[in-house]
């Protein structure tokens, strides 16, 4: 299986990526708690790109892709934005009391700890981060 779809960075494609996770969720046979978990994911590293990867006003494409072997699934986010590699941020502290956390940090500790594996790459003046989870069917 492979899907793929082109947002534009936008609040209001956010929706879309919903729509794109249940679908691949649906086409798979995943359970809901794994297809939540799975939007949770996308939605937070597609809105990081939507919020902090271009200047204010510029509009850009996002790309998305999804792929599977039918044991594990791989998303592939890509942006022409500002170069930034989320695993190599320090991960947010969880047991900070929210209010007196540094804002930003918790997006990709969420998504660290519900993918298996991470990695990013800056190629040809793209932002690629590769995001895998093994799924049992």
């Amino acid at each position: 299986m492979r899907k793929e779809i082109k947002l534009k960075n936008q609040v209001g494609e956010l929706e879309r990526v919903n729509q794109f996770v249940e679908e691949i969720g649906e086409e798979l046979g995943l359970d809901m708690e794994l297809q939540m978990n799975l939007n949770l994911v996308m939605e937070e590293m597609v809105s990081n790109v939507i919020f902090y990867a271009y200047p204010e006003g510029k509009t850009a494409e996002i790309e998305l892709v999804a792929e599977s072997d039918g044991k594990e699934l791989t998303f592939v986010l890509s942006d022409q934005g500002k170069e930034f590699d989320p695993t190599q941020k320090e991960d947010a502290d969880p047991n900070i009391n929210p209010i007196d956390r540094e804002l930003g940090g918790m997006g990709i500790y969420i998504v660290k700890n519900i993918m298996n594996k991470v990695t990013y790459q800056r190629l040809e003046g793209k932002n690629l981060l590769t995001m895998k989870k093994e799924i049992k069917n």
